[in-house]
């Protein structure tokens, strides 16, 4: 395969993906959906839809070669490298009120969809049930690093870790893995009727999560960032992902392991970031603007990567 064939394979892997996010910037602003769907819409997806394709994917999985500890691991530990990275150039360069946002912008990715999405797209059901696997990582640290980021430097505001903890243990895409894992391990058979009506309700969520992401990208706040914004979604889509990638490789990561790595490290900065920077009175304005600024970025971040990986045949 040349390079020509090989960069059109990986668009037809990042396209898809991309395009439905342009798809909902583009129904919004024609007005064809408006801000109750999007918010319907988006709770449908984290409460029900997102839980059933998680549960899916890992009880159809293998779990021997899906599960594996030192990839969750892995990632748990970039994740804390990279929290600390971001935070550590916070210090030097950020002004104090904003520091908290800055670092939870440069860390936090939106793994539950887009890495979820990606994934699925270049690994099938191996990516839709690793990814599974590790998006109960991913809850756990994101929420656990973000709130210790933005409660040092909210005023007046003190983490109530109680109500927290509660959210973590009540998240229904952690159900999700919870229930799936014991099925899978156990090979127990759902009726196929029950099997193919939950592939039905699951296949809803990755189309309308995206089309949700693009509705909610402003253009005006992407021309509005600032050098704060700017620098954040820097460090999100380029400096962290091919740090943590490169690292990954060296502890002896390959292949699809590699490939499914990169797509969650490369993922743009979570919507969830900014609920929570809103909750605990931060900048949402600056939280906002990294969102867009970086979703806007993937596009061209994440298919370069995946293509500079398979040149140097690490995927």
């Amino acid at each position: 395969m040349n390079l020509y064939q090989l960069f059109l394979s990986t668009l037809e892997i990042t396209l898809p993906v991309f395009a439905m996010v342009f798809i909902g910037l583009g129904l919004k602003r024609l007005g064809w959906i408006d801000q109750a769907f999007i918010s319907t819409a988006s709770s449908l997806v984290f409460k029900a839809t997102m839980p059933t394709l998680i549960f899916l994917s890992i009880i159809k999985a293998d779990l021997d070669a899906t599960l594996n500890p030192g990839l969750l691991g892995f990632f748990a530990l970039a994740t804390l490298g990279s929290f600390l990275l971001a935070w550590g150039w916070a210090i030097l360069r950020v002004p104090y009120a904003d520091r908290g946002v800055y670092v939870q912008g440069a860390f936090r990715g939106n793994c539950g969809i887009v890495g979820l999405a990606l994934a699925a797209g270049m690994y099938g059901e191996y990516g839709l049930s690793a990814g599974g696997l590790l998006l109960g990582v991913v809850i756990l640290t994101y929420n656990a690093f973000s709130v210790i980021a933005l409660a040092t430097y909210q005023e007046g505001k003190s983490a109530d870790w109680r109500s927290i903890i509660h959210h973590i243990v009540r998240n229904p895409l952690i159900l999700a893995v919870v229930a799936a894992v014991p099925v899978a391990a156990l090979e127990l058979r759902l009726p196929g009727w029950l099997m193919t009506s939950g592939e039905y309700f699951a296949s809803l969520t990755l189309p309308l999560a995206l089309i949700c992401i693009g509705a909610t990208l402003s253009l005006g706040s992407i021309r509005a960032s600032g050098s704060l914004a700017t620098g954040a979604s820097v460090m999100k889509m380029v400096t962290l992902p091919l740090l943590a990638t490169l690292a990954a490789w060296l502890v002896g990561f390959e292949g699809r392991e590699l490939g499914v790595l990169f797509l969650f490290f490369a993922s743009p900065t979570a919507a969830a970031s900014f609920v929570m920077v809103k909750a605990m009175g931060g900048n949402a304005a600056l939280s906002a603007n990294i969102i867009a600024l970086s979703t806007l970025m993937a596009s061209l971040t994440i298919t370069l990567g995946v293509f500079a990986l398979k040149v140097i045949g690490w995927i």
